[in-house]
């Protein structure tokens, strides 16, 4: 089975910036859209960055696209979501995902969908 790690989550000042690392334990899954959902406290999971394969467009939600990076190295198994210019909305806990179908991730009302899921890693920014 699949299995997703993340890392790289932590607490930063707003401004500041973190990098999340998804490491893959299978080999075959650059084959797969990737990407990152998150879920703040109190509301429901979000698409956030997703990505096909290196080379290709990324696709972010409107409230970071501006901000963060999505990348992959298709051949370390790797996926990387560089979030830039941090914000106290970002707070949340971030989730790799590989998705079910095609990009981009997403959540049609409100149901995130997605074939493996990461444990999950808390970033959070404050004031």
């Amino acid at each position: 089975e699949m299995q997703l790690l993340e890392s790289g989550g932590g607490s930063v000042q707003a401004g500041g910036s973190l990098r999340l690392s998804c490491a893959a334990s299978e080999a075959g899954y650059p084959t797969y859209c990737m990407g990152w959902f998150r879920q703040a406290p109190g509301k429901e999971r979000e698409a956030v960055a997703s990505i096909f394969a290196a080379g290709y467009s990324p696709h972010y939600s409107d409230s970071v696209k501006d901000r963060f990076i999505i990348s992959r190295d298709t051949t370390n198994n790797t996926v990387a979501l560089t979030m830039n210019n941090l914000v106290p909305e970002d707070t949340a806990v971030y989730y790799c995902a590989v998705a079910r179908a095609s990009c981009p991730l997403d959540c049609p009302y409100g149901n995130c969908l997605a074939k493996y899921w990461g444990q999950g890693t808390q970033v959070t920014v404050s004031s």
